[in-house]
């Protein structure tokens, strides 16, 4: 076997310096070791490809390489033994499956003026002239997307319930306290609600008993009118034919909730900091949401070229995945030049990908207009994974950003409380907000009519 050369330091070293600055390190794997390096897990060589070629490669050798759910199965206690993390072959493609017309089409696009609504009752509740932390307020918007596309619930008891306590338990899975205790099984020990493991545990208890309660109703009482995923769910069955069962429905959200409100969240925040940093992009931007006129369609807001672009260039920047879905090597096979052997695990980097020079000139400048001059290979931008593990929420994901985005440009005038400041990522979970939350200020609340001229005008 020959593996491409790596860094010679501990496991244990290794990890500290991921663990501490996860894209410096990144960074600085791929200035010393080129776009195909090797990292020691132990005994278990991790392959780590940035090259469009070798990605390519890896998402279609699916016999020599499988994207197998047993290399997640540390995951487990998170995203449930049943989630779409860890299954593999049928089970996975069937279940992925049932997930994709509640996520697609003309579902999600009845979600979009719902969108629309949340990003401005929410907005609306922030007080003019007074600074506020961007994150969080987005996370509280994709917060009530999520209840919406997944739950189908926007209003009520029971929608306040899994309101209050998804915030808490979608709080706590980022937090480091559980990331020490999933990556340490000793550490997992329910001593009550005031030790880490405990606390996790009973949120847990909460959420099954209030999604089997919602699911044991919606079973008893059938509207085929709701198009929302749980509802798709309850009288789904399994690839052996069955009904799927309270657990195994269960087991398909953790993910999707995760996904749904920090993903969503991360991206729409630098968004935000990018668009409020280059005042050339936010006037583009404007000049564009205006040639729609007055209450557009929400459909008629996702096709804007130049939204997409600013979209795309955002997940390019800092993608809400650093890398791809480990995957292994079942059977020899040369990638790039380097014979790999089985039981070596490879991903596909997508933040070192995206930063590339030859695919990027300027790399770390936020210019859209890339997105506009070129079209990607799914093997070059990448931002929601790929091949067989690619994320099964994509569609809502994008069509969210550009609503709320384009919500919030075109009803209120914001502007960075520090101008000067440049924002840094930083690790939440598994992904990359700004470091400092991105404060920002509500100037003011803006008429439907010649906004981008206002907002022009007023920052000159």
């Amino acid at each position: 076997m020959k593996l491409p050369d790596g860094p010679k330091a501990s496991p244990r070293s290794l990890s500290r310096q991921f663990k501490t600055d996860p894209l410096g390190f990144m960074d600085a794997m791929s200035d010393r070791y080129g776009d195909i390096f090797t990292i020691m897990a132990g005994s278990t060589p991790l392959v780590i490809v940035s090259n469009p070629r070798g990605i390519k490669q890896i998402f279609t050798s699916a016999k020599e390489i499988t994207a197998s759910g047993k290399l997640n199965q540390g995951s487990a206690p998170l995203v449930g033994n049943n989630g779409l993390l860890m299954l593999d072959g049928l089970r996975h493609k069937h279940r992925r499956q049932l997930l994709m017309p509640p996520l697609h089409g003309t579902r999600v696009q009845a979600y979009g003026q719902r969108i629309c609504q949340v990003a401005e009752k929410i907005m609306n509740d922030l007080a003019i002239a007074k600074s506020f932390y961007a994150y969080p307020t987005v996370q509280k918007i994709t917060l009530e997307v999520i209840l919406q596309a997944l739950f189908g619930l926007h209003s009520g008891e029971r929608y306040e319930q899994f309101r209050r306590l998804l915030s808490n338990l979608l709080s706590f899975a980022r937090s480091p306290w559980l990331g020490l205790s999933l990556s340490y099984p000793f550490l997992r020990q329910d001593l009550g609600s005031l030790s880490p493991w405990g606390y996790w545990q009973n949120l847990q208890r909460q959420f099954d008993k209030l999604l089997y309660t919602e699911i044991e109703e919606r079973r008893a009482q059938a509207d085929p009118d709701r198009t929302d995923v749980l509802s798709e769910l309850v009288f789904a069955h399994d690839e052996t034919g069955q009904p799927m069962s309270n657990e195994d429905v269960r087991d398909l959200f953790p993910s999707l909730l995760l996904g749904g409100q920090d993903a969503s969240a991360t991206a729409i925040t630098w968004l935000l900091y990018w668009i409020h940093r280059l005042r050339d992009v936010r006037e583009r931007l404007l000049e564009e949401l205006d040639t729609l006129g007055e209450s557009p369609d929400p459909m008629r807001i996702v096709a804007l070229p130049y939204l997409s672009a600013v979209c795309n260039e955002a997940l390019r920047i800092y993608p809400t995945q650093v890398v791809t879905f480990p995957r292994l090597v079942e059977s020899p096979i040369e990638v790039m030049g380097y014979e790999l052997s089985p039981g070596t695990v490879v991903r596909g980097s997508i933040y070192l990908t995206h930063q590339r020079e030859d695919l990027y000139p300027q790399p770390k400048e936020f210019k859209p207009e890339r997105f506009l001059e070129r079209q990607y290979s799914p093997y070059e931008f990448l931002p929601f994974g790929g091949g067989a593990r690619r994320c099964p929420g994509e569609v809502l994901a994008l069509f969210e950003m550009k609503l709320v985005l384009a919500t919030i440009l075109s009803r209120y005038q914001l502007a960075l409380f520090d101008e000067k400041r440049v924002e840094k990522p930083k690790a939440r979970g598994v992904n990359y907000p700004p470091a400092s939350g991105l404060k920002m200020v509500l100037l003011g609340q803006l008429p439907r009519q010649g906004r981008s001229q206002q907002l022009i005008t007023s920052s000159t």
